[in-house]
């Protein structure tokens, strides 16, 4: 897969002295955890939704650690990696309300799920530390927000005064303020966050739509062409061709079309898409396990040669092989007293021994697998937009179905079961959402000039900061509101979609209630698609591409947060064309790249911001000054003001260029223009 343009990796050899692990810099990270993963927690109960937290801990950090002379670009990145990675960890929400919806549990008792939180996401780490040298820095993947975070670092560090990095911090001003008022405007309902419309195909239906989001454009910036286009092939299956099958016979019956399409969707579309994804992961998994493999030697090489007193680059330093290895293997034992725990008092006490066996084995191996997927797709489409509740899908399906194969479903064990397959799903989890954040911070720090080792003990002191803040944060979200489906909700009652799926997909496999066909027709998809992708890759000398998990996120992922990413491919695409004709095409370029990272940054802080005005006020809409009435003028609004802000925005940065720079050759005409 070709990758965009991306900001030149930094001399290996970096100046001597810089402090970078440090007392304040943990504590700053610790204060800004607590911030983050609460917003995050709430959102996700309340919409399904997380915000990736590197962004916007990277423009905090700086903005504290200016006040103290002697701070540096790398200290800013440990902490912002410590917030990244608590904050990331919040996702763990997609799993664990699923026990108090079947009424298993009455609350979160507090040090399992500490226990299930820390042992999951260290686990992450671990396995996040061999996949460096494969997934980063032997890797073409984008990893849009670890480049986006990397260039607010460098271009906000003050040892660094270059006019280009002035120049730089000013794109990404200028695309963090269009991003975060235009979100505002949306907040207040002045504007749409999104368009969409429904409409009949034969006997069925189907939807098309999107959210208006900068920071999906931006993201489509960063990611390319090849899995934009990967993205569009998904959705079309899914939305062209998938629905308007499902949807026949059902439309016309009273209830509003765009229901009957969304329902579908979510019962049987996403199904199918998780199928596609499962396959498409799998054979990710095959073609990286060299790399892999390579990544574990050259780790244990590093090893041995600081052993033997070599001299290693202090930015190929990664956490000791022994010390990885031991970690692992020693987390196995608090994971399989938890999960030993979790089944006294319960009908699955007499089994319990061969059931943490198996558990211990599935999270030991299976963990690799998620890792290395949740990476991938990381690497792929950032970490914000990464479909981890399709890995939770994978990971529940999976586990219920070995459970169900080696202790089979006694009498009156279904409950039990599946509740004892969530928290098992609950540990990998946290192997998921952790992996699928450390390696952008870790891309991160290869582009800032970071020490591996230190970035990954910072990982795991994120880990354990998020893992103290989650528990209680759940407990008061269930006091204060409830899980819908759980005993005794309200009708305030958080949704919390994805831990409601997936233990309704637990439940259906230990009951015999899956639609086995739906993944299935999705798995044969996912086939035809890697197919095609070595295909193409064997016709056009592996300059072609349709990456098979890119389509299966288009497939999986709603509509609205599919479309957006390859219209930003394109314009991202449309760009680098003219930076072509320039006579400094990289520097060019790099204007771009720090304008799409400005639109992420800009709605991600705007996203903290508006996560604590919900959390505060227990109002989704607090600052709306608009009713449902004025929504189809938002809606012609929402799309001019989008599209004038994002043509501004672009034709601005296309201006500044032209400052900066000597007339190049017109490629396209072969002539000389000036432009």
């Amino acid at each position: 897969m070709s990758a965009p343009v991306t900001p030149a990796t930094p001399s290996a050899h970096r100046p001597t002295g810089l402090r970078e692990l440090t007392i304040r810099g943990v504590v700053i990270g610790g204060i800004i955890t607590l911030v983050f993963t609460a917003a995050n927690v709430y959102l996700g109960l309340k919409v399904g939704l997380t915000f990736a937290t590197s962004i916007p801990a990277a423009v905090i950090s700086m903005a504290v650690l200016r006040m103290f002379r002697d701070h540096s670009i790398i200290e800013n990145n440990i902490v912002q990696t410590i917030a990244s990675a608590a904050g990331t960890l919040s996702a763990i929400i997609f799993v664990l309300p699923g026990l108090v919806m079947l009424g298993y549990w009455t609350g979160f008792p507090y040090w399992t799920t500490v226990g299930v939180c820390l042992f999951g996401g260290i686990l992450g780490v671990m396995y996040s530390i061999p996949l460096r040298r494969a997934l980063v820095t032997g890797s073409d993947l984008p990893y849009p927000e670890g480049v986006a975070a990397a260039e607010v670092l460098r271009v906000g560090d003050s040892t660094e005064g270059h006019e280009e990095n002035k120049r730089g911090l000013k794109v990404i001003i200028a695309g963090a303020l269009g991003a975060a008022c235009f979100l505002l405007l949306a907040k207040l309902k002045l504007v749409a966050e999104g368009v969409d419309k429904a409409f009949r195909v034969g006997s069925g239906g189907t939807m098309i739509g999107s959210s208006l989001s900068l920071a999906l454009i931006g993201v489509g910036h960063l990611v390319g062409i090849t899995v934009g286009i990967a993205m569009i092939v998904g959705l079309v299956i899914s939305w062209g061709v998938l629905l308007p099958m499902y949807t026949a016979g059902q439309v016309g019956g009273g209830e509003p079309l765009a229901d009957v399409v969304g329902a579908v969707f979510k019962s049987d579309i996403r199904l199918i898409g998780a199928g596609a994804m499962g396959v498409a992961a799998v054979w990710t998994l095959l073609k990286i396990i060299g790399p892999i493999i390579k990544g574990i030697k050259d780790a244990l090489a590093s090893t041995n040669a600081r052993a033997a007193g070599q001299e290693v680059d202090i930015t190929e330093r990664d956490l000791s092989f022994k010390v990885v290895a031991g970690v692992t293997l020693a987390s196995m034992l608090p994971i399989g007293a938890l999960l030993w725990l979790f089944t006294r008092g319960t009908p699955l006490e007499g089994n319990a021994t061969g059931l943490v066996i198996t558990s211990i084995l599935y999270v030991l191996l299976v963990g690799l697998f998620v890792a290395s997927v949740c990476g991938y797709m990381a690497g792929l489409i950032g970490a914000s937009n990464s479909p981890i509740s399709g890995v939770g899908i994978i990971v529940a399906v999976t586990a219920a179905l070995l459970i169900k194969a080696v202790h089979g479903v006694g009498a009156g064990q279904t409950e039990a079961l599946v509740a004892y397959t969530l928290f098992t799903t609950a540990v990998v989890f946290g192997v998921a959402t952790i992996s699928n954040d450390n390696l952008q911070d870790l891309k991160t720090g290869q582009l800032v000039g970071a020490t591996p080792w230190k970035q990954q003990v910072a990982l795991v002191i994120g880990v354990a900061f998020g893992s103290m803040v989650i528990p209680p944060i759940l407990q008061v979200m269930n006091t204060s509101f409830g899980f819908a489906g759980a005993p005794g909700a309200g009708k305030d009652a958080l949704a919390a979609p994805q831990a409601s799926l997936i233990s309704t997909l637990a439940n259906g496999v230990l009951g015999s209630g899956l639609d086995w066909g739906l993944i299935g027709l999705g798995a044969t998809i996912g086939a035809v698609v890697v197919v095609v992708d070595e295909l193409l890759h064997r016709v056009g000398n592996r300059r072609l591409a349709l990456p098979p998990l890119a389509v299966g996120m288009g497939m999986y992922l709603p509509i609205d947060l599919t479309l957006m990413i390859p219209i930003g491919a394109v314009l991202g695409l449309l760009y680098d064309r003219w930076a072509h004709q320039r006579s400094n095409p990289e520097s060019v370029k790099r204007i771009g790249v720090l304008l799409a990272t400005g639109l992420i940054v800009g709605e991600s802080l705007f996203g903290v911001l508006f996560a604590g005005v919900v959390a505060a006020t227990g109002d989704e809409s607090p600052m709306a000054i608009m009713g449902e009435g004025f929504e189809p003028i938002a809606n012609i609004a929402g799309v001019i003001v989008f599209a004038v802000i994002v043509l501004g925005l672009y034709q601005w940065i296309r201006t500044l260029a032209r400052g900066t720079d000597l007339p190049g050759p017109d490629i396209e005409s072969g002539t000389a223009n000036v432009r």
